[in-house]
């Protein structure tokens, strides 16, 4: 049978997602652990795979099992299995048309840079830092020019391996929140580093060095070099994904934290 898990993590203290040889992932420790449970060797499918230091809130992995252990071995069984900084929320059986790749309709990130003077001590490695006076009013209206279907070569990595630049932003959302700036973005699929590319530009327009019209500047150049840094990955965090409704996956708060 096939079993969907709702996953998340603290990305701290992996090479990203993927399994690799010699360094730590997050698929290397939840295969490991379910393993365990189905008393067998077993590979998940992911529905988006996150870079070194990325977390997750809403990731969700599928995988095919020969027996049906029920919840609670899929839940707590597993996580008794796991380290710490990795947690299985959820479980649900799922039909074999189910991916948890392709399958999905959309996927949402959120981006948190904590804006103060001095750097924060409290979770500083989920969080970015920007010492400079953000403007996340701006931010936010440089932000709408990214909606929609564009072709996203200036804010994807050179090492970017996806055949098509072209992705669709459903909303992109910039709020302050006290101390910090938040990123929510939605879209159909993102390139690699698409979305730390956007937070590093859009920084750019909060900071007041570059205009909201810099940003479709950009866009329209489809060049890397062109658009701002990349942001830190400490501050990024997959925190849901979109399935079409009879597939009846669970829906959870999107975190992270308070934010």
């Amino acid at each position: 049978m096939r079993i969907a898990l709702g996953i998340e993590y603290d990305g701290s203290n992996y090479c990203g997602w993927q399994r690799q040889s010699h360094v730590a992932s997050v698929q290397e420790k939840l295969e490991k652990a379910i393993s365990v449970v189905v008393n067998q060797p077993t590979e998940i499918v992911c529905a988006g795979r996150t870079d070194t230091g990325v977390h997750g809130t809403g990731q969700v992995i599928h995988f095919d099992s020969p027996v049906d252990r029920g919840d609670r071995a899929w839940t707590l069984g597993v996580n008794t299995n796991l380290p710490k900084d990795i947690s299985v929320k959820w479980s649900q059986p799922v039909t074999e048309d189910f991916h948890a790749r392709f399958s999905a309709t959309a996927r949402r990130y959120k981006y948190i840079i904590y804006n103060g003077s001095k750097r924060p001590a409290i979770f500083y490695k989920g969080l970015s830092h920007c010492h400079d006076q953000l403007d996340a009013t701006l931010m936010h209206e440089a932000a709408q020019h990214l909606v929609g279907k564009h072709d996203f070569t200036s804010y994807r990595t050179v090492h970017c391996q996806s055949h098509s630049p072209v992705r669709t932003i459903i909303h992109c959302n910039v709020f302050r929140q006290g101390e910090y700036v938040v990123i929510d973005i939605k879209a159909n699929a993102f390139l690699h580093h698409m979305v730390r590319n956007i937070a590093g530009s859009l920084m750019r327009v909060g900071r007041k060095i570059e205009t909201i019209q810099w940003i479709d500047e950009v866009l329209a150049h489809k060049n890397r070099c062109k658009a701002g840094m990349t942001a830190p990955s400490g501050g990024l965090y997959f925190i849901e994904v979109d399935y079409p409704e009879h597939f009846n996956i669970p829906q959870t708060e999107n975190g992270p934290l308070f934010l």
